[in-house]
């Protein structure tokens, strides 16, 4: 047996002394790799001595064969995985694999309204406060609040919904939020978010639990759900009723397309990505080029609308 095959033998003992790792699933690491042994003597590569172009050529060679991305990231998962199985036993200084992007599907585009739409769900929610009283009249302030502010921030519904009161010291036009992996940021709240704000505070009570988000209680929506705080459920439920309040399909609403209608409508109107990754709170600024449609469709318009040479073609 070669070292390669030995090295590929000790992995999957490993994987299965260790991991607990099915039969099929040994079955499926063995033929990947398999495989991918094959490339290495066809390029006159060893195991041990491949490098990161090697494993970018096989990559290559495997979409020029037909290989859909899922089957092609999956061969990359067990190359990597013995990397770094053969790093961790001083086998190699460092895994030829990292940092290598898995193939991937297409990303669908996100959904989302355009800025008249989300105008008219603002203006619904508005309304819905005319006219009524006592919790009714509460529960419609605070689901006004709630849109004002998802759409002036951009946050992530759970970011929302569990806002702590401390958010509301210091600056009113700044609000601090704690995002995925505990990454802290800042984003605004333009006038209208603060306006409702101050409507639902100066309201002084919950709908759920008669509770005063000013007073004795840690979250700024409180309810008496096990989280204390309003659910994503109920959020949710009570936008789809705007939206059919508003005229807009319920199925085309969300909070999630909210927080993309707030992305999009920033890039549309000269905002760089880096910004709205920012204001997003995501990690990876690759996360947030899923908008990139809408840069390329600005660029069009630029062009179109100011290059010399696009005004006398018209």
């Amino acid at each position: 047996m070669s070292d390669d095959r030995r090295h590929i033998a000790a992995f999957l003992e490993m994987m299965t002394a260790e991991k607990g790792a099915a039969a099929n699933t040994l079955d499926a690491y063995r033929r990947d790799l398999d495989d991918y042994l094959s490339f290495l003597a066809r390029s006159e590569a060893g195991l041990v001595a491949a490098r990161k172009d090697d494993i970018a050529r096989y990559l290559r060679e495997l979409s020029q064969a037909g290989l859909k991305p899922a089957s092609r990231a999956r061969r990359l998962s067990a190359v990597r995985q013995l990397y770094r199985f053969l790093e961790a036993e001083g086998v190699v200084a460092e895994s030829p694999a990292t940092g290598i992007a898995a193939p991937g599907k297409a990303r669908a585009l996100p959904k989302t309204l355009s800025v008249d739409e989300v105008d008219r769900l603002i203006e619904a929610a508005a309304r819905a406060a005319d006219g009524v009283t006592g919790r009714d009249l509460v529960r419609a302030v605070r689901h006004h609040c709630l849109l004002e502010m998802l759409y002036a921030t951009g946050m992530r519904v759970s970011e929302l919904i569990s806002l702590p009161r401390s958010v509301l010291k210091g600056d009113p036009r700044l609000i601090g939020i704690r995002g995925k992996g505990g990454r802290e940021r800042l984003v605004p709240l333009n006038t209208g978010a603060r306006t409702a704000l101050a409507r639902y505070l100066a309201l002084g009570t919950s709908p759920e639990d008669g509770v005063s988000p000013m007073v004795t209680t840690r979250y700024l929506f409180p309810s008496r759900s096990t989280e204390g705080h309003l659910t994503r459920q109920r959020f949710a439920q009570d936008l789809k009723e705007t939206a059919m309040r508003a005229g807009l399909d319920p199925e085309r609403v969300s909070p999630h397309v909210l927080r993309h209608a707030f992305a999009s409508h920033l890039l549309d109107r000269g905002a760089d990505l880096r910004s709205v990754q920012s204001l997003l709170g995501h990690a990876d600024i690759s996360t947030t080029e899923i908008y990139t449609h809408v840069l390329e469709e600005r660029l069009k318009r630029l062009v179109t609308e100011h290059h010399p040479l696009a005004k006398k073609n018209q």
